[in-house]
């Protein structure tokens, strides 16, 4: 009896080779290895949230939601980026998704025919290339240089774009370089989008996890840019709700619209119980948000000093998220085979630079949204490592 012949498309075939998921492996089942590297906040999800969502199940809320997300969810958002992001929004200028990377997707999905180009922060989040690549798309790389402070440069964003440009991607504070977009920038950046009849897709994951007196801001809020934007956020990070896949945009109605319609053949909505979180969240007392974030700020300050004191390793301080990104260039190895002799020496679990794009080779990311000892204890590990090296 003969099986079926079958073929892995060659859309698949093409996605560029990733680490991450054995990373993400070694992270859950290596108990000797201190892991520095899935972005995912250590704490968990508020009690009163979880307590809540409890409750909700109990009295029989475990049925679908309407794909563009449940009313009250969608009306307390609203509240939400009023106040906090200064967008001013309509429930029907909201979609609510499987967290915001699901957001995104749509997005590309509903505005990038095959061949169209999409402009990306590189490095960058490590999505953000593939899943263009995997509808057809041409993501174009913006270097993000150190010596530029990792900042987007206007100058050389004009120079990349062409008639078949079609989105600018941003991303702030940034993974993995933990940069905060100055209002300067996001304005050059608005005015070129504006110029060149762009979409900016806004990826604002980490908006509360700031320190140093920086100041998020989001580019939808600037003047004349609420047809230009697409604002994307999470609950995963400044509401240590990761595991519950939730997330939202806000933008044009029509665009916004499509993305509504696309959902219905993907995921059809997001999980009814965690919309019930998700409005729990919003609407109760946020206290948490600024006890984490003090927590990753005492640990951004450790591992930066830890890194000042390591030789051949150096590092901007980051602004915000809870990502440092070294400078590993004069240890003479690439980042892959860096984060390789991490974990064989030092048996701590770095991520490679060139996870996040081919401009973060000679960079490695460290993750702090783990415990301070084992941080302290992680950056004890990479220093001996690298001394013994000759």
């Amino acid at each position: 009896m003969f099986g079926k012949k079958y073929s892995i498309s060659e859309r698949f075939l093409n996605l560029p080779s990733s680490i991450f998921a054995k990373i993400m492996k070694i992270a859950s089942e290596d108990k000797s290895v201190i892991s520095l590297g899935p972005g995912e906040p250590d704490f968990t999800t508020p009690k009163h949230i979880i307590k809540y969502a409890k409750k909700k199940l109990s009295e029989g809320y475990t049925h679908y939601s309407a794909p563009d997300g449940r009313d009250e969810l969608k009306e307390a958002i609203v509240k939400k980026v009023r106040k906090e992001n200064k967008i001013k929004a309509s429930s029907d200028e909201v979609i609510v998704t499987c967290g915001s990377q699901e957001a995104l997707f749509l997005g590309v999905l509903s505005l990038i025919d095959p061949g169209e180009k999409v402009l990306v922060p590189d490095p960058g989040f490590l999505a953000y290339i593939p899943m263009i690549e995997t509808i057809n798309g041409v993501p174009v790389s913006v270097p993000l240089l150190e010596d530029e402070g990792f900042e987007f440069n206007p100058d050389t964003v004009k120079k990349l774009i062409d008639k078949r440009t079609r989105i600018l991607l941003i991303n702030t504070p940034s993974n993995p370089t933990g940069r905060v977009l100055k209002k300067k920038t996001l304005e050059e950046l608005a005015d070129i989008a504006i110029d060149n009849n762009l979409i900016i897709f806004s990826d604002e994951a980490y908006e509360n996890i700031i320190y140093d007196n920086q100041k998020h801001i989001s580019i939808g809020s600037l003047n004349g840019m609420k047809n230009h934007v697409i604002s994307l956020f999470t609950f995963s990070k400044t509401q240590a709700m990761a595991g519950w896949r939730l997330g939202y945009a806000v933008g044009p109605k029509d665009i916004i619209q499509s993305m509504v319609k696309m959902h219905i053949y993907t995921t059809v909505c997001a999980p009814t119980i965690a919309q019930i979180a998700g409005y729990k969240a919003l609407t109760s007392k946020q206290d948490y948000i600024e006890k984490m974030r003090k927590e990753y700020d005492r640990r951004r300050k450790l591992i930066i000093k830890r890194l000042e004191e390591i030789p051949r390793i150096s590092c901007l301080k980051p602004e915000g998220a809870f990502y440092a990104f070294p400078n590993i260039k004069e240890l003479g190895m690439s980042s892959i085979k860096v984060s390789d002799f991490f974990l064989k020496k030092a048996k701590v679990l770095t991520v490679p630079g060139t996870e996040f794009g081919k401009y973060g080779e000679g960079y490695i990311r460290l993750s702090y949204a783990t415990e301070y000892k084992k941080i302290e204890e992680a950056l004890n590990r990479i220093e001996k490592a690298i001394r013994s090296l000759k």
